[in-house]
């Protein structure tokens, strides 16, 4: 997987305000506001930065947090996960492994079977519907 390194302008030109806040700042959108998390439609949820498949749709759940929710990502390598100790707590921040953008958070209270919870912001990713 090749990465994707870009200027601070070079990102600020290719996405929106939202987004640019939460994949290069590691901003939070606010709970319930998200479009993807009532996104029900088999298919692709990838990078908003970079195009990079993140999540299959069978992999997504109905958590109650207000933001989306996955039980793995659709490749191993797809993320990577780095120790975020902001806001005075510990957490496993997730990041796209292509272009490095701040996707969300990784939790140890999901259902299946390695009981993890992908807590990921709307605005960090595009949705591709599966194609008949």
């Amino acid at each position: 997987m090749e990465k994707i390194v870009l200027s601070d302008e070079e990102w600020r030109q290719r996405l929106s305000p939202e987004q640019y806040h939460v994949l290069r700042q590691a901003g939070t959108e606010r709970a319930f506001t998200g479009e993807l998390n009532a996104e029900k439609r088999d298919g692709e949820f990838v990078c908003a930065g970079c195009g990079t498949k993140l999540f299959d749709s069978t992999a997504k759940f109905e958590s109650g947090c207000g933001w989306p929710s996955f039980t793995e990502p659709s490749e191993t390598d797809a993320v990577t996960e780095v120790e975020d100790l902001s806001h005075g707590m510990r957490r496993i921040e997730v990041r796209c492994s292509t272009c490095d953008g701040h996707l969300g958070h990784v939790f140890p209270d999901g259902p299946g079977p390695n009981g993890l919870r992908y807590c990921m912001n709307s605005a960090a990713m595009g949705f591709q519907p599966e194609t008949e």
